[in-house]
């Protein structure tokens, strides 16, 4: 709902909203997913990543519950509503068939996609000025999934925030048009909230950014110079190595 509505009505508060595309993944999906995890990470550490699921959901899932909804309504209160005749699709992919004509008849300048899909070419060389990702983590150091996570992890604390890049054929390898962080706690936040708040604590920037974007002076960041590397799925005992650290960091 950060998204579908809080992150929605902020798009509308500066620009001309078309249209929302809602994924509803299906069963299949989730197998696939759920195999490439174990494929990547071998059957001992994908047992780490599920300890971590579980941990999650039963210690900081309800936590993190209170403070989506409390940020929804914070949300609520600086934007209006959408309009009541705002086209939305639900689909089960955004390289569907009824995603590419949704998009393709609603012809916007720019989208933003906030999915765990990689999308296909025809879909994000729809806009004319390109389709755009708010990653959770610095690229290229902390490309695909869970970059804040793992850079706390790494001890990497420099590098914990949100990139803006422009979609491209590979994961998370397109064009950096920014890198946007704030002061977060990472004794007492999740990694769910850090990497929300790297996005919600910087709307204004971020706005901005897109008016450069649309207006044809925004300039990507180099970064050929760089290390890149991917990661998954976070794992219960770094998790948790994580947190001594920053308990030992405060001592």
């Amino acid at each position: 709902m950060l998204d579908r509505e809080g992150l929605a009505r902020w798009l509308a508060s500066f620009s001309n909203l078309v249209g929302i595309i809602i994924l509803r993944e299906t069963k299949q999906q989730v197998r696939r997913r759920i195999g490439r995890e174990f494929k990547r990470v071998g059957a001992l550490r994908f047992l780490d990543v599920l300890a971590f699921r579980l941990y999650y959901a039963f210690l900081l899932a309800k936590k993190d519950q209170a403070w989506e909804k409390k940020k929804l309504e914070e949300l609520g209160g600086m934007y209006a509503p959408l309009r009541e005749n705002l086209p939305v699709l639900y689909t089960h992919s955004p390289n569907s068939q009824e995603a590419e004509q949704f998009i393709r008849r609603l012809d916007p300048d720019i989208v933003l996609a906030r999915c765990k899909f990689i999308l296909k070419e025809r879909i994000f060389g729809i806009a004319r000025k390109g389709t755009f990702v708010l990653h959770p983590g610095i690229c290229p150091e902390y490309r695909n999934a869970h970059g804040c996570f793992w850079a706390l992890a790494n001890r990497d604390l420099e590098k914990v925030g949100m990139t803006l890049l422009r979609t491209d054929a590979g994961v998370d390898t397109g064009p950096v048009y920014g890198y946007y962080t704030y002061p977060y706690n990472e004794l007492d936040e999740s990694h769910f909230v850090i990497q929300h708040r790297t996005v919600l604590d910087n709307l204004i920037p971020l706005q901005n950014k897109f008016m450069e974007v649309y207006s044809g002076s925004a300039n990507p960041v180099d970064t050929s110079a760089r290390k890149s590397a991917t990661w998954g799925q976070p794992w219960l005992s770094r998790y948790l190595k994580w947190k001594s650290e920053a308990r030992k960091k405060l001592r």
